[in-house]
């Protein structure tokens, strides 16, 4: 079962306890709510799981684990079989114990993008908002971070969270929080903050940058990457319905817009580092994610645009501090 004693054990003394002045109510409060249909099944799976502790670990380059001596074929079929119950895994990849996870995302190609951008991660408190499954935080643990909290409500990430941290040792340094944004308070603790591929799914994207400023110490980084359309700093894209058959997008400025919002939202040494166009060989189908990606996104006759005819997905990356 899926317990957050020990996390909060770890704040108990440091910059983030003033925090549990509040999260574990909030946390008994979720478990308390309606959780999605199959989370007992996958926390069951969770218990299933053999504790691992790899012989090589290797967060710098990938999120990989292995053991001496390796799997046996049935061990290694056994874990396939209980990591395969996990689906869909939307980022990674992962290769654990002769497993790969070939998930829909290339996630380790956005990180690839973003590294070289951002302040060195050593010995820094890190907050990754809209986490996912958690692959970019064990990334961040590469980079010899101190300390990285995941926020993300989706119960399946979380439970796919907890299954690669017991796959690599059950490190402590990396927690996940089913939590979105609008719940933390301004704890004003964290050194590093990432957002990445959120903002676009929030009905008031100055209201987020805000409250990712009230997570900053003063002088803290915000690493910002989100969709945006082409254009000057007046630009900006409300799409309809939906936007690459996704439903709750609600605006897709230029990267020199985003500049702009970043600024006005009292952010400093705004920077666009990176756009990039997103490949159908860095978002697609697979194996571990069965259903629908962006090769069905987009126009059939035309792949600058999508579905909807609006222009394809297009990422940009900003680096902005917190005065």
């Amino acid at each position: 079962m899926i317990d957050f004693g020990r996390f909060y054990q770890q704040i108990a003394i440091g910059p983030l306890s003033h925090w549990l002045e509040t999260l574990p109510s909030q946390l008994a409060e979720w478990k308390k709510q309606g959780l999605h249909g199959g989370f007992s099944s996958w926390e069951k799976m969770l218990d299933n799981l053999p504790a691992m502790t790899p012989t090589h670990l290797d967060l710098k380059n990938s999120v990989t684990a292995t053991r001496d001596p390796e799997l046996t074929s049935g061990e290694t079929r056994c874990l396939n079989n209980i990591l395969g119950q996990l689906k869909p895994w939307r980022k990674g990849p992962f290769s654990l114990y002769g497993v790969n996870i070939d998930t829909e995302w290339r996630s380790d190609w956005k990180w690839d993008r973003v590294l070289p951008h951002i302040s060195p991660l050593k010995g820094r408190y890190v907050l990754d908002v809209g986490c996912g499954s958690g692959y970019h935080m064990w990334r961040m643990l590469g980079e010899q971070a101190e300390f990285v909290v995941g926020i993300d409500p989706t119960e399946l990430f979380l439970c796919q969270f907890e299954a690669v941290r017991k796959l690599l040792g059950d490190n402590q340094r990396a927690h996940l929080l089913p939590l979105g944004i609008e719940q933390l308070p301004a704890l004003k603790a964290f050194d590093t903050v990432f957002s990445m591929g959120v903002l676009y799914h929030r009905r008031s994207p100055l209201d987020h940058l805000y409250q990712l400023k009230d997570q900053l110490v003063s002088e803290g980084e915000l690493v910002l990457e989100s969709l945006v359309v082409e254009g000057d700093e007046f630009q900006c894209l409300i799409p309809g319905d939906r936007y690459a058959q996704m439903r709750n997008v609600y605006f897709i400025p230029s990267a020199k817009m985003l500049k702009v919002w970043l600024e006005k939202c009292g952010f400093v040494d705004v920077r666009i580092v990176d756009q990039a166009v997103t490949s159908l060989e860095e978002q697609r189908r697979t194996d571990w994610m069965q259903t629908e990606s962006l090769a069905e996104f987009l126009d059939p006759n035309d792949k600058t645009k999508t579905i909807e005819g609006y222009p394809a997905p297009l990422r940009a990356i900003l680096i902005a501090k917190k005065p």
